[in-house]
Protein backbone atom coordinates (compact mmCIF):
# COMPACT_ATOMS: atom_id res chain seq x y z
CA UNK A 1 0.00 0.00 0.00
CA UNK A 2 3.28 2.44 -0.11
CA UNK A 3 0.94 4.12 -3.18
CA UNK A 4 -1.20 5.43 -0.88
CA UNK A 5 1.24 5.83 2.70
CA UNK A 6 4.58 5.93 1.30
CA UNK A 7 4.22 9.50 1.03
CA UNK A 8 2.82 13.08 2.52
CA UNK A 9 1.52 16.51 1.32
CA UNK A 10 0.41 19.43 2.70
CA UNK A 11 -2.03 22.03 0.60
CA UNK A 12 -2.63 25.70 1.67
CA UNK A 13 -4.11 28.64 0.40
CA UNK A 14 -4.29 32.27 2.28
CA UNK A 15 -5.78 35.28 0.78
CA UNK A 16 -2.89 37.95 1.69
CA UNK A 17 -2.78 41.38 3.30
CA UNK A 18 -3.95 43.19 0.91
CA UNK A 19 -6.53 41.58 -1.16
CA UNK A 20 -9.81 41.04 -0.41
CA UNK A 21 -10.86 37.74 -2.52
CA UNK A 22 -8.53 34.79 -2.98
CA UNK A 23 -8.21 34.37 -6.90
CA UNK A 24 -5.78 30.83 -6.29
CA UNK A 25 -7.14 27.51 -6.51
CA UNK A 26 -5.60 24.17 -6.31
CA UNK A 27 -6.50 20.42 -6.17
CA UNK A 28 -5.39 17.29 -5.34
CA UNK A 29 -6.63 14.33 -6.69
CA UNK A 30 -4.72 10.52 -5.16
CA UNK A 31 -5.14 7.23 -6.16
CA UNK A 32 -7.27 5.03 -4.63
CA UNK A 33 -6.73 1.54 -6.05
CA UNK A 34 -2.83 0.34 -7.28
CA UNK A 35 -4.52 -0.62 -10.92
CA UNK A 36 -5.34 3.28 -10.49
CA UNK A 37 -2.21 4.35 -8.80
CA UNK A 38 0.06 2.46 -12.18
CA UNK A 39 -2.46 3.94 -15.14
CA UNK A 40 -2.71 7.75 -13.72
CA UNK A 41 -1.21 8.23 -10.38
CA UNK A 42 -1.56 11.37 -8.26
CA UNK A 43 -2.82 14.49 -9.50
CA UNK A 44 -1.56 18.17 -7.81
CA UNK A 45 -2.73 21.20 -9.61
CA UNK A 46 -2.00 25.06 -8.33
CA UNK A 47 -3.93 27.93 -10.74
CA UNK A 48 -3.59 31.48 -9.85
CA UNK A 49 -6.28 33.45 -11.63
CA UNK A 50 -6.72 36.53 -13.74
CA UNK A 51 -8.91 38.85 -14.94
CA UNK A 52 -10.56 40.77 -11.98
CA UNK A 53 -12.20 39.73 -8.67
CA UNK A 54 -14.87 37.74 -9.88
CA UNK A 55 -13.20 36.33 -13.44
CA UNK A 56 -10.14 35.64 -12.00
CA UNK A 57 -11.60 33.14 -9.03
CA UNK A 58 -13.94 31.50 -11.66
CA UNK A 59 -10.72 30.92 -13.90
CA UNK A 60 -8.66 29.49 -11.21
CA UNK A 61 -11.91 27.13 -10.34
CA UNK A 62 -12.29 25.83 -13.75
CA UNK A 63 -8.89 25.18 -14.76
CA UNK A 64 -8.34 22.91 -11.27
CA UNK A 65 -11.67 20.84 -11.25
CA UNK A 66 -11.44 20.60 -15.07
CA UNK A 67 -7.97 19.92 -15.68
CA UNK A 68 -8.76 17.13 -12.58
CA UNK A 69 -11.79 15.66 -14.02
CA UNK A 70 -10.79 15.26 -17.51
CA UNK A 71 -7.07 13.71 -17.08
CA UNK A 72 -8.97 10.78 -15.48
CA UNK A 73 -11.82 10.83 -17.94
CA UNK A 74 -9.35 10.28 -20.53
CA UNK A 75 -8.37 7.01 -19.58
CA UNK A 76 -7.51 5.54 -22.68
CA UNK A 77 -5.03 7.80 -23.53
CA UNK A 78 -1.52 7.81 -22.36
CA UNK A 79 -0.72 10.20 -18.89
CA UNK A 80 1.18 12.63 -20.99
CA UNK A 81 -1.60 12.65 -23.52
CA UNK A 82 -4.43 12.61 -21.30
CA UNK A 83 -2.75 15.71 -19.38
CA UNK A 84 -2.52 17.42 -22.53
CA UNK A 85 -5.93 16.98 -23.73
CA UNK A 86 -7.08 17.86 -20.18
CA UNK A 87 -5.53 21.36 -20.56
CA UNK A 88 -6.80 21.87 -24.23
CA UNK A 89 -10.51 21.34 -23.36
CA UNK A 90 -9.95 23.08 -19.76
CA UNK A 91 -8.92 25.93 -21.81
CA UNK A 92 -11.51 25.88 -24.23
CA UNK A 93 -14.19 25.80 -21.40
CA UNK A 94 -12.84 28.57 -19.46
CA UNK A 95 -12.52 30.94 -23.09
CA UNK A 96 -16.18 30.15 -23.85
CA UNK A 97 -17.42 30.94 -20.23
CA UNK A 98 -15.68 33.99 -20.76
CA UNK A 99 -16.16 34.84 -23.95
CA UNK A 100 -19.93 34.67 -22.93
CA UNK A 101 -20.19 36.74 -20.19
CA UNK A 102 -18.98 40.41 -20.29
CA UNK A 103 -18.01 40.60 -16.83
CA UNK A 104 -15.90 37.81 -17.50
CA UNK A 105 -13.98 38.41 -20.55
CA UNK A 106 -10.50 37.75 -20.78
CA UNK A 107 -10.53 35.97 -17.57
CA UNK A 108 -7.61 33.32 -17.56
CA UNK A 109 -4.92 31.74 -14.93
CA UNK A 110 -1.84 30.28 -14.58
CA UNK A 111 -1.64 26.59 -14.11
CA UNK A 112 0.95 24.38 -12.49
CA UNK A 113 0.33 20.82 -12.78
CA UNK A 114 2.28 17.66 -11.17
CA UNK A 115 1.30 13.80 -11.63
CA UNK A 116 3.38 11.29 -9.45
CA UNK A 117 3.46 8.18 -11.26
CA UNK A 118 5.41 4.82 -10.68
CA UNK A 119 7.77 6.13 -13.55
CA UNK A 120 8.39 9.30 -11.86
CA UNK A 121 6.68 12.92 -12.22
CA UNK A 122 5.25 14.50 -15.31
CA UNK A 123 4.77 18.19 -15.37
CA UNK A 124 2.61 20.55 -17.02
CA UNK A 125 3.23 24.27 -17.03
CA UNK A 126 1.70 27.60 -18.27
CA UNK A 127 1.80 31.08 -16.80
CA UNK A 128 4.04 32.00 -13.59
CA UNK A 129 3.48 29.49 -10.75
CA UNK A 130 6.54 27.26 -10.35
CA UNK A 131 6.92 23.23 -9.44
CA UNK A 132 10.31 23.21 -7.36
CA UNK A 133 12.13 19.65 -6.51
CA UNK A 134 14.34 19.43 -3.48
CA UNK A 135 16.86 16.51 -3.25
CA UNK A 136 19.54 16.65 -0.69
CA UNK A 137 20.63 19.90 -0.67
CA UNK A 138 19.56 21.13 -3.71
CA UNK A 139 16.18 22.15 -4.97
CA UNK A 140 15.45 22.49 -8.96
CA UNK A 141 12.32 24.27 -10.29
CA UNK A 142 11.35 22.29 -13.12
CA UNK A 143 8.73 24.99 -14.69
CA UNK A 144 9.87 27.52 -16.80
CA UNK A 145 8.13 31.10 -16.20
CA UNK A 146 5.80 32.21 -19.37
CA UNK A 147 6.64 36.23 -18.25
CA UNK A 148 8.25 38.64 -20.22
CA UNK A 149 11.38 38.68 -17.87
CA UNK A 150 12.29 34.83 -18.52
CA UNK A 151 11.11 34.96 -22.16
CA UNK A 152 13.89 37.51 -22.53
CA UNK A 153 16.56 36.11 -20.88
CA UNK A 154 15.88 32.67 -22.59
CA UNK A 155 16.22 33.89 -26.08
CA UNK A 156 19.47 35.91 -25.08
CA UNK A 157 18.01 39.25 -25.68
CA UNK A 158 18.72 40.41 -22.20
CA UNK A 159 21.30 38.80 -19.80
CA UNK A 160 20.86 38.36 -16.05
CA UNK A 161 21.86 41.43 -13.86
CA UNK A 162 22.07 43.74 -16.41
CA UNK A 163 21.20 47.29 -16.59
CA UNK A 164 18.47 46.35 -19.10
CA UNK A 165 17.44 43.38 -17.12
CA UNK A 166 16.56 45.36 -14.09
CA UNK A 167 13.98 47.35 -16.26
CA UNK A 168 12.20 44.07 -17.46
CA UNK A 169 9.03 43.84 -15.31
CA UNK A 170 9.19 40.78 -13.74
CA UNK A 171 5.29 39.74 -12.98
CA UNK A 172 4.03 39.83 -16.64
CA UNK A 173 3.22 36.85 -18.21
CA UNK A 174 3.15 35.79 -21.84
CA UNK A 175 0.85 32.46 -21.69
CA UNK A 176 -2.39 31.52 -19.72
CA UNK A 177 -5.16 29.22 -19.82
CA UNK A 178 -8.14 31.05 -20.98
CA UNK A 179 -8.14 34.00 -22.66
CA UNK A 180 -7.17 32.36 -26.30
CA UNK A 181 -9.38 29.49 -27.79
CA UNK A 182 -5.65 27.53 -27.85
CA UNK A 183 -3.02 27.19 -25.51
CA UNK A 184 0.62 25.57 -25.43
CA UNK A 185 1.23 24.08 -22.49
CA UNK A 186 4.86 22.66 -21.39
CA UNK A 187 4.93 19.11 -20.62
CA UNK A 188 8.15 18.16 -18.95
CA UNK A 189 9.18 14.97 -17.83
CA UNK A 190 9.23 11.75 -16.18
CA UNK A 191 11.64 13.32 -13.55
CA UNK A 192 12.65 9.89 -11.83
CA UNK A 193 11.46 9.74 -8.13
CA UNK A 194 14.03 8.92 -4.90
CA UNK A 195 13.09 8.95 -1.38
CA UNK A 196 13.28 12.34 0.30
CA UNK A 197 12.38 14.15 -2.54
CA UNK A 198 9.95 17.00 -1.80
CA UNK A 199 8.44 19.11 -4.82
CA UNK A 200 6.43 21.89 -4.13
CA UNK A 201 3.96 23.83 -6.36
CA UNK A 202 3.33 27.40 -5.65
CA UNK A 203 1.26 30.57 -7.09
CA UNK A 204 3.73 33.81 -7.34
CA UNK A 205 2.45 34.86 -4.26
CA UNK A 206 5.44 33.28 -2.07
CA UNK A 207 8.25 33.66 -4.80
CA UNK A 208 7.44 37.41 -5.05
CA UNK A 209 8.30 37.62 -1.23
CA UNK A 210 10.76 34.40 -0.03
CA UNK A 211 13.77 34.03 -2.12
CA UNK A 212 14.44 30.20 -3.43
CA UNK A 213 17.39 29.76 -0.78
CA UNK A 214 15.12 30.43 1.94
CA UNK A 215 12.06 28.17 0.71
CA UNK A 216 14.71 25.68 0.07
CA UNK A 217 15.90 26.18 4.09
CA UNK A 218 12.39 25.80 5.41
CA UNK A 219 11.51 22.55 2.88
CA UNK A 220 14.69 20.74 4.05
CA UNK A 221 13.59 21.33 7.96
CA UNK A 222 10.09 21.03 8.18
CA UNK A 223 7.46 18.36 8.00
CA UNK A 224 5.08 19.21 5.07
CA UNK A 225 2.48 20.65 6.96
CA UNK A 226 4.96 23.15 8.80
CA UNK A 227 6.81 24.11 5.74
CA UNK A 228 3.09 24.98 4.18
CA UNK A 229 1.97 27.01 7.51
CA UNK A 230 5.73 28.35 7.91
CA UNK A 231 6.20 29.61 4.05
CA UNK A 232 2.78 31.22 3.99
CA UNK A 233 3.54 32.71 6.89
CA UNK A 234 7.14 34.50 6.05
CA UNK A 235 4.55 35.70 2.67
CA UNK A 236 2.56 37.55 4.88
CA UNK A 237 4.95 39.05 7.18
CA UNK A 238 6.70 40.78 4.63
CA UNK A 239 3.63 42.45 3.28
CA UNK A 240 1.11 39.62 1.93
CA UNK A 241 0.74 41.37 -1.49
CA UNK A 242 -0.76 38.88 -3.22
CA UNK A 243 -2.90 35.38 -2.80
CA UNK A 244 -0.30 32.68 -1.48
CA UNK A 245 -1.29 28.29 -2.51
CA UNK A 246 1.42 26.11 -1.51
CA UNK A 247 1.12 22.14 -2.01
CA UNK A 248 3.83 20.29 -0.89
CA UNK A 249 4.70 16.22 -1.51
CA UNK A 250 7.09 14.55 -0.01
CA UNK A 251 8.22 11.12 -0.83
CA UNK A 252 9.42 8.37 2.22
CA UNK A 253 8.35 4.84 0.96
CA UNK A 254 11.24 3.78 -1.00
CA UNK A 255 8.57 1.07 -2.19
CA UNK A 256 7.09 4.13 -4.58
CA UNK A 257 9.79 5.52 -6.13
CA UNK A 258 11.40 5.43 -9.98
CA UNK A 259 13.74 2.74 -9.32
CA UNK A 260 12.24 0.15 -7.06
CA UNK A 261 8.78 0.41 -8.85
CA UNK A 262 9.73 -1.46 -11.79
CA UNK A 263 7.34 0.42 -14.06
CA UNK A 264 7.17 -0.06 -17.45
CA UNK A 265 8.46 2.78 -19.60
CA UNK A 266 6.24 5.36 -20.53
CA UNK A 267 4.06 5.39 -23.69
CA UNK A 268 4.19 9.56 -25.07
CA UNK A 269 0.96 9.03 -27.32
CA UNK A 270 0.46 11.50 -30.66
CA UNK A 271 -3.22 10.21 -30.63
CA UNK A 272 -6.08 7.98 -29.28
CA UNK A 273 -5.26 4.61 -28.57
CA UNK A 274 -7.82 1.82 -30.20
CA UNK A 275 -10.60 0.47 -28.27
CA UNK A 276 -10.41 -2.82 -26.76
CA UNK A 277 -11.55 -5.22 -29.35
CA UNK A 278 -15.30 -6.50 -28.47
CA UNK A 279 -15.93 -9.92 -28.19
CA UNK A 280 -18.83 -9.15 -30.62
CA UNK A 281 -16.58 -8.66 -33.40
CA UNK A 282 -14.93 -12.05 -32.69
CA UNK A 283 -18.09 -13.87 -32.79
CA UNK A 284 -19.10 -12.43 -36.22
CA UNK A 285 -15.76 -13.26 -37.85
CA UNK A 286 -16.10 -16.79 -37.11
CA UNK A 287 -20.12 -16.85 -37.82
CA UNK A 288 -19.60 -15.05 -41.19
CA UNK A 289 -16.26 -17.80 -42.05
CA UNK A 290 -18.51 -20.69 -41.32
CA UNK A 291 -21.89 -19.56 -43.38
CA UNK A 292 -19.37 -19.31 -46.20
CA UNK A 293 -17.62 -22.59 -46.16
CA UNK A 294 -21.00 -24.24 -45.54
CA UNK A 295 -22.94 -22.21 -48.21
CA UNK A 296 -19.99 -22.60 -50.85
CA UNK A 297 -19.96 -26.68 -50.06
CA UNK A 298 -24.12 -26.68 -50.55
CA UNK A 299 -23.02 -24.66 -53.87
CA UNK A 300 -24.74 -20.73 -52.66
CA UNK A 301 -22.09 -19.73 -54.23
CA UNK A 302 -23.64 -15.86 -54.24
CA UNK A 303 -24.58 -16.48 -50.34
CA UNK A 304 -21.19 -18.18 -49.63
CA UNK A 305 -19.46 -14.95 -50.88
CA UNK A 306 -21.37 -12.36 -49.06
CA UNK A 307 -20.87 -14.23 -45.69
CA UNK A 308 -16.84 -14.27 -46.98
CA UNK A 309 -16.76 -10.52 -47.42
CA UNK A 310 -18.63 -10.56 -44.04
CA UNK A 311 -16.03 -11.93 -42.33
CA UNK A 312 -13.07 -10.08 -44.18
CA UNK A 313 -14.94 -6.84 -43.13
CA UNK A 314 -15.67 -8.00 -39.54
CA UNK A 315 -11.95 -9.33 -39.60
CA UNK A 316 -10.40 -5.97 -40.84
CA UNK A 317 -12.46 -4.04 -38.45
CA UNK A 318 -11.13 -6.33 -35.59
CA UNK A 319 -7.70 -5.65 -36.84
CA UNK A 320 -8.02 -2.13 -36.75
CA UNK A 321 -9.59 -2.04 -33.24
CA UNK A 322 -6.37 -3.84 -32.42
CA UNK A 323 -4.06 -1.61 -33.50
CA UNK A 324 -1.88 0.31 -30.10
CA UNK A 325 -2.15 4.27 -31.01
CA UNK A 326 0.32 6.13 -32.41
CA UNK A 327 3.75 7.25 -30.54
CA UNK A 328 7.16 6.59 -28.41
CA UNK A 329 8.09 4.97 -25.88
CA UNK A 330 10.94 6.97 -23.48
CA UNK A 331 13.56 4.52 -22.20
CA UNK A 332 15.06 5.11 -19.39
CA UNK A 333 16.60 8.57 -18.33
CA UNK A 334 15.13 9.70 -21.38
CA UNK A 335 12.23 12.44 -20.66
CA UNK A 336 10.33 15.33 -22.40
CA UNK A 337 10.79 19.17 -21.97
CA UNK A 338 14.40 21.31 -21.18
CA UNK A 339 14.38 21.54 -17.26
CA UNK A 340 15.37 21.68 -14.79
CA UNK A 341 15.51 25.33 -14.99
CA UNK A 342 17.38 26.65 -12.31
CA UNK A 343 19.46 24.90 -9.50
CA UNK A 344 19.57 26.54 -5.82
CA UNK A 345 22.25 24.87 -3.21
CA UNK A 346 21.49 25.00 0.18
CA UNK A 347 24.28 26.08 2.12
CA UNK A 348 24.53 27.00 6.20
CA UNK A 349 24.15 30.80 6.31
CA UNK A 350 23.69 32.87 9.19
CA UNK A 351 22.10 35.63 7.28
CA UNK A 352 18.26 34.10 7.30
CA UNK A 353 18.56 33.25 10.30
CA UNK A 354 19.26 36.59 11.15
CA UNK A 355 16.27 37.26 9.08
CA UNK A 356 13.75 35.11 11.18
CA UNK A 357 15.09 36.04 14.44
CA UNK A 358 14.49 39.64 13.28
CA UNK A 359 11.01 38.91 12.27
CA UNK A 360 10.15 37.27 15.99
CA UNK A 361 11.48 39.95 17.42
CA UNK A 362 9.36 42.51 15.42
CA UNK A 363 6.12 40.43 16.01
CA UNK A 364 6.77 39.82 20.16
CA UNK A 365 7.52 43.64 20.47
CA UNK A 366 4.09 44.06 18.34
CA UNK A 367 2.28 41.63 20.45
CA UNK A 368 3.46 43.25 23.84
CA UNK A 369 2.57 46.62 22.33
CA UNK A 370 -1.08 45.68 21.54
CA UNK A 371 -0.96 43.69 24.99
CA UNK A 372 -1.76 40.57 23.80
CA UNK A 373 -2.08 37.16 25.54
CA UNK A 374 0.30 34.89 24.38
CA UNK A 375 1.83 31.67 25.76
CA UNK A 376 5.65 33.13 25.79
CA UNK A 377 7.02 30.02 27.32
CA UNK A 378 6.63 28.01 24.22
CA UNK A 379 7.60 30.58 21.78
CA UNK A 380 10.71 31.30 24.40
CA UNK A 381 11.50 27.37 24.42
CA UNK A 382 11.90 27.45 20.35
CA UNK A 383 13.55 30.73 20.64
CA UNK A 384 16.22 29.31 22.50
CA UNK A 385 16.02 25.78 21.00
CA UNK A 386 16.65 27.55 17.78
CA UNK A 387 19.96 29.75 19.23
CA UNK A 388 21.44 26.28 21.07
CA UNK A 389 21.48 24.24 17.98
CA UNK A 390 22.97 27.33 15.60
CA UNK A 391 25.98 27.38 18.20
CA UNK A 392 25.78 24.05 18.06
CA UNK A 393 26.39 24.25 13.98
CA UNK A 394 23.07 22.21 13.70
CA UNK A 395 22.11 25.00 11.19
CA UNK A 396 18.90 22.64 9.70
CA UNK A 397 17.54 22.21 13.66
CA UNK A 398 17.83 26.30 13.80
CA UNK A 399 16.00 27.30 11.12
CA UNK A 400 13.44 24.53 11.75
CA UNK A 401 12.47 25.74 15.55
CA UNK A 402 13.33 29.45 14.38
CA UNK A 403 10.16 29.18 11.78
CA UNK A 404 8.35 27.36 14.32
CA UNK A 405 8.59 30.44 16.84
CA UNK A 406 7.10 32.30 14.20
CA UNK A 407 4.42 30.35 12.88
CA UNK A 408 3.18 29.35 16.67
CA UNK A 409 3.22 33.57 17.47
CA UNK A 410 1.29 34.16 14.58
CA UNK A 411 -0.98 31.31 15.18
CA UNK A 412 -1.56 32.55 19.04
CA UNK A 413 -2.12 35.89 16.99
CA UNK A 414 -4.60 34.77 15.34
CA UNK A 415 -6.58 33.32 18.08
CA UNK A 416 -6.30 36.28 19.93
CA UNK A 417 -7.77 38.45 17.06
CA UNK A 418 -10.73 35.86 16.63
CA UNK A 419 -12.11 35.76 20.47
CA UNK A 420 -11.38 40.20 20.59
CA UNK A 421 -13.67 39.89 17.34
CA UNK A 422 -15.96 38.31 18.89
CA UNK A 423 -16.26 39.89 22.12
CA UNK A 424 -18.83 42.53 20.72
CA UNK A 425 -20.93 39.37 19.39
CA UNK A 426 -23.69 37.36 20.92
CA UNK A 427 -22.72 33.64 21.58
CA UNK A 428 -25.94 31.40 20.62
Amino acid sequence: MGFKDGFEYAALSDVGMRRTTNQDAHAVQLADTEEAWQQRGHLFIVADGMGGHAGGELASKLAVEGISHLFHKHANLSPPEALLRAIAETNAEVNRRGSANIDFRDMGTTTSTLVLRPQGVLVAQIGDSRIYRLRGDKMHQLTFDHSVDWELKASGAVKEGSELAAMVPKNQITRSLGPHPTVQPDLEGPYPTEAGDVFLLCSDGLVRKVEDDEIASILSSLSPKEAAQALVDLANIRGGPDNTTVVIVKINDPGITTQASGAATLHVETGEKRKPVHPAFLVVVVACFVAAVALGFTGYWLAAGIAGLGAIVALLITALQSVPGSGRYLVAGQRMGRGPYTETVISPRGSFLDKLFATSNDLREAAEQGQWEIHWKRFDQLRASSEKARQSGDWQAAVRDATRAISFLLQELRTQTHKKASDSTIEY
